[in-house]
């Protein structure tokens, strides 16, 4: 039963009923005194009412049949002591006591998950039949007064539409603490993947189904910076990887918002790209790892992932592309000592040759250490490639013409980037 407005039934409805006496005074209060003998063959009408003109009941299948006739026979029964006047109070209106078979059913029905508008419907029917019993009881009892019938209809009405909303308070009411609750579980499945609860079996397989993602395959784990609009974003991120088949799971976190990508058969180079797309804030993805399990590790990567982007930097920085300074950050006192080996001298010299030496640097050490390659790079000619790099030995003192020093001035330039020198 719920919050309804039906019609009260017009005189000409009224007057065609077969009535014979007229009837004393309290005459609605009497017939659903006399109507309580008749409770079981109501609700089994009512039952029966429902299954028919119900659908939902019988295809959600989520209220037992013996569950849905108690509350039918409750619920019945409740309307008809208060239409019979049962413990009002001065002004009127009925005890607190008169609603607790409405407040179980919607307690009970935002549990099972039963779509509100279905429970009130249900609601509504029985209203119809407990006006069609007292009518019948009217009939027996020759009742032919319509005004008394009329005030039993008006009398139905009131108790059925106030019983109603007392069923979509308690419903709302549980759906609020449901939801609530569902919140909080996830946020404790989603903790205990992030930090390697997934070994343990129960814990992975109750994670992947309320997460909606399978518990084996090749993960990916993406550390997003927060939005003003996570709700939004995510929303938008689970429809995109979707259309890449990519399944996802979204959490936001304190001040990052954490995507599981379940890659299915698609290459996380699509992802990346997909993701470099669609963000402009700055991120980290990991690489890939096997099944939810391995979840916690593909979160840290992630996490580190995002910490190589310089300061001020947008996009997406994936691990897999950025491993030297993946390793730089796991260590950070070597990468300080790469940084003193190598490059403080240059500190001192002003900022703008101090820029142009490390830019030189950098692309002699991907030109692989050739002259004629960094100046391409550098868009100079080779003279004032030899030229720099023969002011940098004067000021370093270091031999830039070791091939396996190469791999040092690289790690340190790179170590300068993420750890900027005071």
């Amino acid at each position: 039963m719920g919050v309804v407005c039906h019609a009260v039934p017009t005189m000409g409805e009224v007057a065609g009923q077969d009535a014979v006496l007229p009837v004393a005074p309290q005459t609605a209060e009497s017939l659903a005194r006399s109507m309580l003998a008749q409770l079981p063959a109501v609700t089994d009408a009512l039952v029966q009412t429902i299954y028919e003109q119900n659908p939902a009941y019988r295809e959600m299948n989520s209220v037992p049949a013996e569950d849905l006739w108690q509350s039918c026979h409750d619920n019945i029964a409740r309307v008809v002591q208060m239409i019979a006047g049962a413990d009002h109070h001065p002004d009127g209106s009925v005890t607190e006591d008169y609603f607790d078979a409405a407040h179980e059913t919607g307690r009970r029905r935002a549990e099972q998950r039963m779509a509100l508008d279905d429970v009130l419907r249900s609601f509504r029917l029985g209203g119809r039949l407990v006006w069609e019993a007292l009518i019948e009881e009217a009939r027996a009892l020759g009742v032919a007064d319509t005004d008394v019938l009329l005030d039993v209809a008006s009398k139905v009405w009131e108790v059925v539409d106030t019983t109603s909303s007392q069923v979509a308070v308690a419903y709302h009411t549980t759906e609020r603490q449901l939801v609530r609750a569902d919140e909080q579980r996830r946020a404790t499945l989603w903790e205990g993947l992030l930090h390697g609860r997934a070994k343990d079996p129960a814990f992975v397989h109750e994670a992947a189904t309320v997460l909606d993602v399978p518990v084996n395959g090749p993960y990916a784990v993406v550390a997003i910076d927060t939005q003003t609009d996570d709700d939004r974003l995510t929303t938008s991120l689970v429809r995109r990887m979707a259309v890449v088949r990519v399944g996802s799971a979204w959490q936001t976190r304190a001040g990052a918002v954490v995507g599981l990508l379940a890659l299915g058969t698609e290459s996380p180079d699509v992802v990346l790209r997909l993701l470099r797309d669609n963000l402009q804030v700055p991120a980290g993805m990991s690489g890939v790892v096997t099944g939810l399990a391995n979840v916690d590790v593909a979160y840290r990567q992630a996490r580190l992932a995002r910490r190589t982007l310089p300061a001020g930097e947008l996009g997406v920085a994936s691990l897999t592309e950025r491993l030297p300074e993946a390793l730089l950050l796991s260590a950070p006192e070597l990468a300080e000592q790469l940084v003193q080996a190598w490059l403080v001298p240059l500190m001192k010299v002003p900022a703008a040759e101090r820029e142009l030496l490390l830019d030189t640097l950098e692309k002699w050490v991907t030109a692989g250490g050739s002259i004629r390659g960094t100046a391409e790079l550098a868009h100079c000619h080779r003279n004032t490639v030899i030229n720099r790099l023969h002011r940098i030995h004067q000021i370093t003192g270091r031999n830039l013409t070791d091939v396996t020093s190469h791999v040092e001035l690289g790690l340190a330039l790179r170590a300068i980037r993420l750890f900027p020198p005071q």
